[in-house]
């Protein structure tokens, strides 16, 4: 198949200058008319993914229809999002992808905040994952950066009253990505899921900024109470595979939790905290070894 691609406006995007260009492809001998990469406003995030998919058709001719398809043929990065998440959710004659498309990119095109966020998550993707080599395979490929975004979108519709469709949402993305976020949790900006497989937060948690979790982790209730039951993470903190944190506690700021520890109460900022039950190993917060046990978390993290 003959393809060429002509990227006029990739400079631009990297210099941040107003005179943005459109992108032309050849595809099977015919021009196409492509859209520009930045409209309105310079978007490094998303020149970066199309300069990433750009090189990489050129490179390997079996990808060029995909990244074409997927990347190079979108406007933007919230068009590319949403017809790439509607496509992994449809359900054949059940649940279109044209309509899940239209759904998922009205939210994304009201809510800066989530636009904003899903910038910080592939940015985080990038910095953070040492096998992440590119933006636009995060974007592809990762499905803890794909089931966070659809998240994104099932809380913009919960916190809106429309619950039955947020559930929907939910429901989909645990069968295709086994990914289980309930659409009340809250969730800060440039988190990653890595790997992702068996993560599993609960309606009431709240989740920070720069905040890493692998696989297999669960933030959940205790079963005994009910309310505001699940756990509050803090900025920068990281959550080793398969950990599990029960309860309304706090994970202070900057905390690292070991692979497979349980964490039933309270972990102070800055420290290390391994095992089941778990126990601190190091930090100034707190030198008894033990976690401290507070009550009150109701002021953390709106």
């Amino acid at each position: 198949m003959s393809y060429k691609v002509m990227a006029a406006c990739v400079q631009s995007c990297r210099t941040k200058s107003a005179s943005i260009k459109p992108i032309s492809f050849h595809l099977n001998g015919s021009l196409v008319g492509g859209p520009s990469l930045c409209q309105l406003m310079v978007d490094d995030v998303w020149c970066t993914i199309q300069e990433e998919a750009r090189t990489e058709a050129e490179e390997e001719p079996f990808l060029r229809k995909h990244y074409y398809d997927l990347v190079l043929c979108h406007a933007t990065l919230e068009s590319a999002l949403s017809a790439h998440l509607a496509s992994k959710l449809a359900v054949p004659t059940v649940l279109p992808s044209c309509a899940l498309q239209e759904l998922i990119s009205s939210v994304l095109t009201k809510d800066p905040n989530i636009r904003r966020a899903l910038r910080c998550d592939l940015r985080a993707a990038k910095g953070r994952d040492p096998a992440c080599a590119k933006m636009a395979h995060c974007f592809l490929y990762y499905k803890g950066f794909q089931a966070l975004q659809v998240h994104r979108v099932a809380h913009r519709l919960w916190t809106e009253g429309r619950r039955a469709t947020a559930l929907l949402l939910q429901s989909r993305t645990s069968e295709v990505l086994a990914v289980d976020i309930h659409p009340g949790a809250r969730i800060g900006a440039g988190v990653l899921l890595e790997h992702a497989t068996g993560v599993v937060i609960g309606e009431t948690t709240v989740v920070g900024d720069d905040v890493s979790i692998l696989h297999g982790v669960t933030l959940g209730g205790t079963g005994k109470e009910g309310g505001d039951r699940h756990p509050k993470i803090g900025d920068g903190v990281l959550l080793g595979a398969g950990t599990k944190i029960l309860g309304n506690v706090r994970i202070g700021e900057g905390t690292k939790i070991g692979a497979g520890s349980v964490v039933l109460k309270v972990v102070p900022p800055r420290t290390t905290a391994v095992g089941n039950p778990a126990t601190l190993v190091n930090g100034k917060e707190n030198r008894t070894g033990h976690i401290v046990d507070h009550t009150s978390c109701s002021n953390y993290a709106n």
